[in-house]
């Protein structure tokens, strides 16, 4: 039997806010994240501008030794988490620890210790690498630091889909409880990769904005988009099996209803022009929520603001919902707190609820110039007071990955 699964608890620590009540009344005020880089010196990069977590400090959320044996992506998990299980009401000597799971993601992992540990080998050799890197640095140890934080015995992994890994491990773990096999599950991404490698990678990849002007660099459908913004963070949520939350009485902020995913099976860094298989991963989610594309209030898009992905996923969402797409709202986002790569699937699904508990629908900030080919309602510069019914998050990364949410409002029949 398919059991409703319901999200009762979120954290979120992003470019704007180091919780959700922080980082959702700033996106409603489109406030932008993005500054010059802090993390580094930039003297000799053409990149100059990023979107950091501010005043981040880990003794907030776990103790001194526990942070000395994370990477900056597991710290941001850890606390992102601890937001999310208190926000859930959970009481965890009541529930069975061994459907409770653990699906966190993360695109990249732990680049600051590999570029520290690479530099410590080249000048002082193979002796003084930290005997905790290998379980520092490798992706997996988000979701283990979280599980074990707080004693999670049900199904623990993680997902690594690039930009799309946040999405998929909310929809993977939509399906454990849905199916059977969880009852409750802590699902999201997080990322912490402004690193001199990270951001010259990127860079060298042309993937990324050369403009120095904070409030025109992530610039999603614009005419004048140039590439992406990295960012950094964590979104995580409790989903819960909804029979399980009612009994204890739990706050139900909305009910995932939809997951589809998808490959574009076309290239390593290039969304399809043909959009089949991104329309295909947004029909395939509302099928599975038994809903129509009249029924969507409200689109957070994958929204990049490079040239091809703004382009091509517009393409994608005419050729799921055809005429309907134009009187959908649509917005990104990544247009206040740049791209947060692994992590940006998961703070999209934060900011998908809040439009429906808050009956608002988030601006893209600074779309002044409109592109020809991006012609839809991607509600620039303010955002609206809306009832949000139904909310669809896609989320498209590296590799074809394509991966889109669907949440409902618990108002609706």
């Amino acid at each position: 039997m398919d059991h409703r699964v319901v999200v009762t608890g979120m954290g979120a620590i992003t470019p704007i806010g180091n919780s959700v009540r922080e980082f959702f009344d700033n996106v409603k005020a489109g406030k932008c994240g993005i500054d010059f880089i802090k993390a580094f010196d930039t003297e000799n990069y053409g990149v100059k501008l990023a979107a950091e977590v501010k005043n981040f400090e880990p003794k907030n959320y776990m103790d001194a030794k526990e942070a000395r044996r994370m990477d900056r992506f597991s710290q941001f998990a850890i606390a992102a988490a601890k937001e999310a299980v208190e926000d859930s009401g959970l009481d965890l000597g009541t529930i069975d620890m061994d459907r409770f799971g653990v699906i966190v993601g993360s695109g990249i992992g732990g680049l600051d210790n590999i570029e520290k540990e690479a530099k410590n080998l080249f000048d002082k050799g193979p002796r003084r690498i930290n005997p905790l890197f290998i379980p520092m640095i490798i992706s997996n140890m988000a979701a283990g630091n979280v599980a074990i934080k707080f004693g999670a015995r049900g199904v623990c992994t993680n997902i690594v889909t690039a930009c799309a890994t946040g999405t998929h491990s909310i929809g993977e773990a939509f399906r454990s409880i849905k199916h059977g096999y969880s009852d409750v599950m802590l699902a999201g991404g997080t990322e912490g990769s402004i690193t001199p490698l990270g951001v010259a990678g990127f860079a060298s990849l042309t993937a990324l904005s050369t403009s120095t002007d904070p409030n025109r660099a992530s610039i999603p459908f614009d005419k004048d988009r140039d590439g992406f913004v990295m960012g950094e963070g964590a979104g995580i949520l409790v989903l819960e099996q909804y029979e399980h939350a009612v009994a204890r009485g739990a706050k139900i902020y909305a009910e995932v209803v939809g997951y589809g995913a998808t490959c574009d099976a076309y290239h390593i860094t290039s969304p399809s022009p043909e959009g089949h298989s991104g329309a295909k991963a947004m029909t395939l989610a509302m099928q599975e929520a038994n809903i129509t594309s009249k029924d969507l209030s409200y689109i957070n898009a994958h929204g990049t603001s490079t040239p091809i992905n703004d382009k091509f996923e517009t393409i994608a969402m005419k050729k799921a919902m055809g005429e309907d797409a134009y009187h959908i709202a649509i917005s990104s986002t990544k247009s206040m707190i740049g791209h947060l790569l692994g992590a940006a699937g998961a703070v999209e699904a934060v900011v998908s609820i809040k439009a429906i508990e808050e009956g608002y629908i988030p601006a893209t900030i600074g779309l002044v110039n409109p592109d020809e080919d991006c012609d839809l309602d991607y509600v620039p510069g303010t955002g609206r007071s809306q009832k949000v019914s139904y909310a669809m998050s896609n989320s498209l990364g590296f590799g074809g990955h394509n991966a889109t949410l669907i949440f409902k409002n618990m108002e609706v029949s």
